[in-house]
């Protein structure tokens, strides 16, 4: 008897048509779970709302799918690369106030997508606080900009859990970019003029040196500019046709096809933005997806500060240094590789030995209908009548997972611990991208030390009492998810730079790394630490309480392991870290690094492995018993 259908089942079926409508894009891909909810090309992740429908949360999501709808429809992701500025604080302002415009285009056209619209973003600012508010330390600008630019496009007010945002900042914006506010909403339907007036907003704003170089205005230099991007987009390719070892070439082919950018938008709603679900996609319970914000939890929201993030970075290897350079330590960074090669490559073998047992196709026996087994056939003759003597063959369940390695680049670290911490970055990087399992390798130390330029600022203020963190960071992206191996190996050379090391502030690395991890699609997150001490800053610990630092270190470690959905695993080289974080491993020498880093990782996916055959026991299911190859192949030629 056929069973009955969920009543979400309609809801999501007539969510899917009218994304597909309203995009214009009869291909768009729609599914939905307990996933921080993102849009990816032409593939979108909505959250799930409760059984039984509530009204709220219905709105919420058909919110959260108009505007990715919306953003399909009216965004030209090519066009936009053209003027997007390249600076951090920047970048972010024009992408808010992008998505701003698309949205408020179906806002105006349509009063039922305003008002899901109007949902969405109401349930944002309260899941990010932003009605608790005190402060512009506490008020993203971008965030500020984007809702004077909705008011601006629409008559709509911002909605009341972020009035306290934006008056925070609606006077200054208002006196440095009141008119240019005022010209966008002639320009809302045209993306390119519309972003060359949101370029001026950020010279009004003085981001002006964020901007980058300005993008040509005739259509001629833009072709031009096309062409010799794909002839060098060639010639990289050309350069770059050798595959990592033992990769197939449909490995390599998805690799290269991820790791180009510009190929398909990205659109992602932090993890707290829509109410989710518990384990099942019928479950109304369950723990929100967690994202810190810079100051950590409510009880530290008070306690730790930023004096400044004016001039925090966030920025590639390459723009590090220059590539003769960066392949001159790449280079150095071989010859050290070639001493230990053997060691953690029997390692890293071993890792993947027992990643691609999880993926291998299995058989589930005894059951009452499916292909005879062979095993049983003396049963099945005897007595036709007797039960379970059936079996299926199916994939193993392995979801797919992405994995953040997070190196501390502190002046402690400097000598062999960090060269051998971007070995093994470097070869679990392979092991993990030939098992399908994504790999994003980062870094985190400070522009200077004793505090740069927010230090010459704090003293130009009179040394403000309490000023919180007082240094520059500089978060350091050696290898992006979708970038493959062979593409970014070279970076890996930057961690032998002289000069590059300087002082750690652990917490708001670990905050970056994780909130970059929920913004994945990918269903299983793990990040790892790997780190040598606690957390140092001179600057800040000088005008500070001697353990600021490390209470914020330990406040954010704790939301992670208990409200989000990363898995969290720390290895302390020389140092205790097992009294921060519970999955921890310490190690006395640097050359335990790549045995720790391997057996940590192949206990996560083990725990997976037993997890998964729990839950069949839990349903009732005998759990499916791996044959050995020759068995199957035996099984297969009876069938």
């Amino acid at each position: 008897m056929k069973s009955k259908e969920s009543p979400v089942e309609p809801f999501k079926r007539a969510l899917t048509m009218t994304m597909r409508t309203i995009s214009e894009q009869p291909e768009l891909n729609v599914s939905f779970g307990t996933e921080a909810p993102g849009l990816r090309g032409l593939r979108a992740r909505l959250p799930l709302p409760s059984r039984t429908l509530p009204a709220e949360e219905v709105a919420q999501v058909r919110g959260v799918s108009d505007a990715y709808a919306l953003r399909l429809a009216h965004h030209d992701e090519k066009l936009n690369a053209n003027y997007q500025p390249e600076g951090g604080n920047a970048l972010a302002v024009f992408d808010a106030v992008e998505q701003a415009r698309c949205e408020a285009i179906g806002a105006n056209q349509m009063a039922g997508v305003s008002q899901n619209l109007t949902a969405a973003l109401e349930q944002r600012c309260t899941a990010r606080g932003y009605d608790r508010i005190t402060s512009r330390e506490e008020a993203p600008l971008s965030e500020a900009v984007a809702l004077m630019v909705r008011e601006k496009l629409t008559g709509e007010a911002p909605p009341l859990s972020a009035q306290k945002l934006v008056e925070q900042w609606r006077p200054w914006i208002e006196e440095k970019a009141g008119p240019d506010l005022d010209r966008l909403q002639d320009l809302i339907e045209d993306q390119a003029a519309f972003a060359r007036a949101t370029r001026d907003i950020l010279v009004d704003l003085d981001m002006g040196d964020e901007l980058g170089e300005a993008p040509d205005q005739s259509s001629e230099d833009s072709e031009e500019q096309e062409g010799d991007s794909d002839d060098s987009s060639d010639q990289s390719q050309s350069g770059e046709a050798e595959q990592p070892e033992g990769a197939s070439a449909e490995q390599v082919e998805y690799s290269e096809g991820e790791g180009e950018e510009g190929d398909e938008q990205t659109v992602e709603v932090d993890a707290d933005d829509m109410p989710m679900d518990g384990e099942t996609d019928e479950t109304s319970e369950g723990n929100q997806p967690w994202r810190p914000n810079q100051q950590g939890d409510d009880r530290n929201r008070q306690s730790y500060k930023i004096f400044t993030p004016q001039f925090d970075e966030v920025i590639v290897a390459e723009d590090l240094c220059d590539i003769e350079e960066l392949s001159r330590l790449r280079q150095y960074l071989d010859q050290q590789l070639q001493q230990m090669q053997g060691v953690v490559s029997r390692l890293a073998n071993r890792l993947q030995r027992r990643l691609l047992a999880q993926q291998n196709r299995t058989w589930e026996f005894d059951l009452e209908e499916g292909i005879l087994d062979a095993g049983r056939l003396t049963r099945a003759v005897v007595d036709p009548m007797q039960p379970l003597a059936f079996k299926v063959e199916h994939d193993t369940n392995f979801r797919d997972t992405v994995v953040t390695l997070l190196l501390d680049n502190s002046g402690s670290m400097r000598g062999r611990p960090i060269t051998v911490a971007a070995m093994c970055a470097d070869i679990l990087a392979r092991t993990l991208e030939r098992c399908g399992v994504k790999v994003e390798i980062l870094g985190f130390t400070t522009r200077a030390w004793k505090g740069g330029q927010s230090r010459e600022r704090w003293l130009a203020e009179g040394k403000p009492a309490q000023p919180g963190r007082l240094n520059d960071l500089r978060h350091i992206i050696y290898k992006a998810a979708d970038s493959p191996w062979r593409r970014a190996r070279r970076n890996l050379g930057l961690m032998m730079r002289e000069g590059l090391l300087k002082e750690n502030i652990d917490g708001e690395a670990l905050i970056w790394a994780h909130n970059r991890l929920l913004a994945r699609p990918e269903q299983r997150r793990i990040l790892m630490v790997i780190s040598d001490g606690a957390p140092v800053d001179d600057s800040t610990l000088s005008v500070n309480a001697g353990n600021y630092l490390e209470k914020h270190l330990r406040s954010v470690i704790e939301q992670i392991e208990t409200r989000s959905p990363v898995e969290l695993i720390a290895i302390g080289i020389g140092h205790d870290v097992t009294r921060y974080y519970r999955r921890a491993v310490t190690i006395v020498d640097a050359e335990q690094l790549g045995g720790a880093m391997t057996e940590k990782l192949a206990e996560l996916f083990d725990d997976e492995a037993t997890l998964r055959r729990g839950q069949l026991k839990a349903r009732g299911q005998q759990a499916p018993k791996k044959q050995s190859s020759a068995t199957v192949r035996a099984a297969r030629s009876v069938r």
